[in-house]
């Protein structure tokens, strides 16, 4: 038998109201980016303890986090998190767009988001760094997944059977001398590109073009897209892309992050 006593009521109603009011926080830190705590209670209309002890228990779960101006309350992650099975269909183009634009000012070349299609590497969305010499536009483009460097990346993070079948799906088609045609060497090449944590082509998808990619990841963990950058072999050679690898991981994880990932 439940308990209806005006104690429990009280409480009851109590709970609701706070779930109430937390709900309303989190819908006025999503309007307006950031709050105040007092700017908060005021516009819920409670105290500005209330509001603050509210806001400590939407910070202990990492649903909103305290910015950089302390007083100031913004929505954290934790929000993607919650958000489950959506967080799969967030817009990745849309959050990845900033470090793309980021990353191609900083290493000054072309920067693709690819994701996997059938047995294809497909682009995204492209930003051109400032010392980008090609107005090549990649975005729809359907790329071998063997012979790019995010095409690698995505072949790299699957099962072994998986990647098996989409390499048979795909074949070992050669597109330059620099093409790798052995399905061993390029299971090592997967393997090694796992190990550290991005890949690379010089020249072997198309002659005198090199690129790097490393992983994206869901907010489960899972290699979702890859982040790459690509440029003319005279200028972006091999030396100079294992110097960019640790900048360019570290783009690919702040996009991961921007989608929940928090590993």
């Amino acid at each position: 038998m439940a308990d209806d006593t005006p104690t429990a009521r009280t409480e009851g109603s109590g709970g609701v109201q706070s779930v109430d009011r937390a709900i309303a926080i989190l819908e006025i830190l999503s309007q307006r980016g950031e709050a105040g705590v007092s700017e908060i209670a005021l516009e819920i209309g409670v105290h500005k303890s209330t509001a603050f002890r509210l806001l400590g228990a939407l910070e202990s779960r990492g649903l909103v986090e305290q910015a950089e101006d302390r007083g100031k309350y913004r929505l954290s992650f934790g929000i993607i998190r919650l958000a489950g099975g959506v967080a799969a269909r967030l817009d990745l183009t849309q959050q990845s767009r900033p470090v793309c634009r980021r990353l191609a000012e900083e290493i000054g070349e072309t920067v693709n988001i690819a994701v996997a299609r059938s047995h294809y590497a497909v682009n995204l969305d492209q930003v051109r760094g400032p010392s980008a010499v090609t107005a090549h536009n990649w975005v729809g483009q359907l790329t071998p997944l063997h012979a790019t460097s995010s095409g690698k990346v995505l072949l790299a993070h699957l099962d072994d059977r998986h990647r098996a079948r989409l390499i048979d799906a795909g074949g070992l088609e050669s597109f330059t001398p620099s093409t790798v045609t052995s399905a061993a060497e390029l299971v090592k090449q997967l393997d090694e590109a796992r190990l550290r944590g991005y890949a690379v082509t010089v020249e072997e998808f198309e002659i005198g073009l090199n690129a790097i990619a490393a992983p994206i990841r869901s907010y489960e963990g899972e290699v979702v897209a890859a982040v790459s950058a690509s440029g003319p072999a005279y200028r972006f050679g091999e030396e100079r892309m294992h110097q960019l690898a640790p900048l360019l991981i570290a783009g690919a994880d702040d996009i991961s992050h921007r989608l929940g990932y928090v590993g």
